[in-house]
């Protein structure tokens, strides 16, 4: 493994809005360990470990927006309610003690709930047309009514978060939940202005960010995360070129998007089939100018779909290929999943050259809060 390639993981990050220790990202996970709905001390300390060992900025598992049918569990933590929001307050407290930042992800996953789940059971699941993501229909459309309870639910979730003291907040917009559901056209086939063709079909998120924005001020930093695959639909793409890609980002950015969380299942891939070597997040730092996070099986060999269908565990590889696109500036994070979830202090052990020591992972390790 390359010196400088390593120094380049461990060299600060800044932004107009947000400055990082390393360039090391805590990938959104979710792990069910918060009963009710509120995390507890438990979920705080699982942070904390990752920020004393070096993480430069922590994005929580998805929490729930204030919508009854927001989530598919009871043990998913909410991000609305006295109770969650002191929880959150402990985590927020333990992770700054650490030295770490950490961000909450603002979630909903709109008609991939099933019915009948989550803290709600009787709450219909929603969705921009009541398609799931195989296009069937299994509901009512939103009515622009309650897309704006929807809008201004993401709103209030982002000025707890800065209430509370996070860093900056993540939306979720990616894997077919209820952001993605309004981007894609399998989901979304409404007429009105909330659907259309790939540019309308971003007016949901849009305002979500323009009300976030509003909700916490110009100098608070909001991600967003996308991906081109949906949950059980890997080779879906809303962008088929980069064309569509920067047509598709342009109004996330003027809406007030800060830094672009681009999603894929293996970051080595290119995004597209046009001859260069640019990841989604690559063409997405090229085309917006902004920031950009590469995520997907970063430092394991076997990427997460394969893991949990055939239930094998992951060894750990080396990640020369993922320093050198950061050395050259492709993208400017890095986020790391089932790696850092196994492995506490994966970041301490990398830049210490400790990479023996990397732990391998297996489909137990979710059952834990290492």
């Amino acid at each position: 493994m390359s010196t400088n390639s390593v120094k380049a993981l461990f060299q600060p990050f800044r932004s107009d809005k947000l400055t990082l220790d390393n360039r090391i990202v805590m990938a959104p996970m979710t792990r069910g360990f918060s009963p009710g709905g509120v995390p507890g001390e438990d979920v705080a300390a699982y942070y904390k470990r990752r920020a004393e060992n070096g993480v430069g900025l922590i994005v929580t598992e998805g929490t729930l927006i204030n919508h009854p049918a927001a989530g598919a569990s009871t043990k998913w933590p909410h991000f609305f309610g006295t109770n969650a929001l002191e929880g959150w307050s402990g985590v927020v407290k333990a992770v700054h003690e650490a030295g770490g930042k950490i961000l909450p992800q603002l979630w909903h996953i709109g008609l991939t709930r099933k019915p009948g789940t989550g803290t709600n059971p009787e709450a219909p699941s929603v969705g921009p047309s009541g398609l799931n993501l195989a296009g069937e229909q299994v509901g009512d459309p939103l009515t622009e009514a309650e897309i704006a309870d929807l809008i201004a639910a993401y709103a209030q979730a982002a000025a707890d978060a800065k209430r509370l003291g996070f860093d900056g907040i993540e939306l979720h917009g990616a894997h077919g939940y209820l952001i993605d559901q309004f981007f894609w056209g399998v989901t979304n086939v409404r007429t009105d202005r909330y659907g259309g063709d790939l540019v309308k079909r971003t007016r949901f998120a849009t305002e979500v960010v323009e009300a976030c924005r509003r909700a916490v001020g110009s100098e608070f930093p909001i991600i967003m995360r996308f991906s081109q695959w949906k949950d059980g639909a890997y080779d879906a793409k809303l962008a088929e070129s980069p064309d569509e890609l920067s047509r598709f980002l342009q109004p996330l950015v003027d809406a007030g998007v800060d830094v672009f969380h681009c999603s894929t299942r293996r970051f080595w891939e290119p995004a597209f089939a046009d001859g260069e070597d640019l990841n989604l997040a690559g063409w997405t730092k090229k085309l917006t100018g902004k920031p950009t996070i590469t995520v997907g099986s970063v430092g394991l060999d076997l990427e997460f779909t394969r893991l949990f269908k055939e239930k094998k565990g992951a060894e750990a590889v080396s990640i020369d290929g993922l320093l050198e696109r950061l050395d050259r500036g492709e993208f400017d994070l890095v986020a790391i999943g089932r790696a850092l979830l196994n492995d506490p202090a994966w970041a301490k052990k990398i830049k210490e050259g400790r990479q023996d020591e990397l732990r391998p992972f297996t489909p137990e390790a979710t059952q834990t809060l290492y």
